[in-house]
């Protein structure tokens, strides 16, 4: 049998189980291979990342593209989410006069579109975001302009195979939001959307002020993004068949979350390595307490935020299909991984 494995370049507890070969170790003895897309240099398996094409496949990441791919019929169900606050924020250049998200009336917001990905979740993260931003100021749509960026290169690289790293090279990522930035500092555009540490660092190198800390709002509903909640999801065959299974892989992230919680440097280490930023980085956009925040959840807030997202989706045309939240959501996995992980510390 072979599972298969990705995850987002964001603080997960995949990353650290990853990394750490705790889900080699887990599954080894019962001659089970793990197996990362990124190992492939095939790109329809590694857009599984996308679409969750392939067989046996757990993801930990943005919600976007598994709301994009169940709402296309994808058989997979959602088993675990995870909370962790990131910097976000509306920036613009200190010579454009804006102090404030009321400042933005009038103005004109960059909106990159990837003409060559199956889900265009960046724009879409990028949309919700001014949304969100225009709603705090009492503004609407049509109060601004968007402005179009056209992008020709995929934000999934070819080549580099490997059972470890990430999906995300460091070229890519650095150039996740060159487009939208160049048009910033040459006057096309008067404001961008930027997230995550790749986010602060580009605002730092760009000297930008933020007329709106979209990360620090007191309501969470506004701070509700592609990675604002991650979601953990898995082929439903393989839920339905091997629940077991499936309950174990949790529970192996039960423990690199708790592993985590004790070794906050080589935590940082290892999320900074996945999103392509050094501690300081990391700290910044996710804060100071991010090794303490790993653990597997599926609460109520993380579900209703994934219905709004859902909904969001739908009415701005990134999903063409209307589904049930909460048919999508399966809580016995987890369950099942709390009850094994409660024997296993017992010993």
């Amino acid at each position: 049998m072979r599972i298969w494995y990705t995850r987002c370049p964001l603080p997960t507890a995949s990353s650290i189980a990853i990394e750490r070969g705790m889900l080699d170790d887990e599954f080894r003895a019962d001659g089970i291979v793990v197996q990362s897309l990124n190992a492939s240099s095939d790109m329809t398996v590694r857009e599984a990342h996308y679409n969750h094409g392939q067989t046996n496949l757990f993801r930990q990441g943005g919600n976007i593209p598994p709301i994009w791919s169940r709402s296309r019929g994808a058989d997979t169900v959602v088993v675990a989410t995870n909370w962790i606050d990131e910097y976000q924020a509306i920036v613009v250049l200190p010579s454009s006069g804006i102090q404030d998200a009321a400042g933005l009336r009038g103005k004109r917001l960059g909106m990159p579109r990837r003409l060559n990905e199956q889900i265009d979740y960046w724009r879409a993260m990028c949309l919700r975001g001014y949304l969100a931003a225009l709603e705090i100021a009492g503004l609407e749509p049509n109060d601004v302009e968007f402005v179009d960026l056209p992008i020709d290169e995929k934000q999934i690289p070819t080549g580099g195979a490997s059972q470890r790293g990430t999906l995300w090279r460091g070229a890519n990522r650095a150039r996740r939001q060159s487009r939208e930035a160049l048009a910033l500092i040459r006057g096309e555009i008067d404001a961008i959307y930027t997230a995550g540490a790749p986010g602060a660092q580009l605002s730092s190198f760009m000297g930008a002020c933020t007329v709106v800390d979209l990360g620090a709002h007191a309501d969470s509903g506004s701070r509700v993004n592609n990675q604002v909640p991650t979601v953990l999801t898995v082929d439903g065959e393989l839920a339905r068949s091997a629940p077991e299974t499936v309950a174990r892989y949790l529970a192996t992230l039960m423990l690199a979350a708790r592993w985590a919680h004790e070794h906050e440097a080589e935590t940082l280490g290892i999320v900074g390595g996945d999103v392509g930023a050094t501690p300081e980085w990391v700290t910044a956009a996710y804060g100071a307490d991010v090794h303490d925040q790993l653990a597997l959840e599926l609460d109520e807030r993380s579900i209703t935020a994934v219905a709004t997202q859902k909904a969001f989706l739908l009415g701005n045309g990134f999903i063409d299909k209307d589904f049930d939240v909460g048919a999508w959501i399966d809580p016995r996995p987890l369950e099942l991984a709390r009850e094994m992980d409660h024997d296993r510390r017992l010993g």
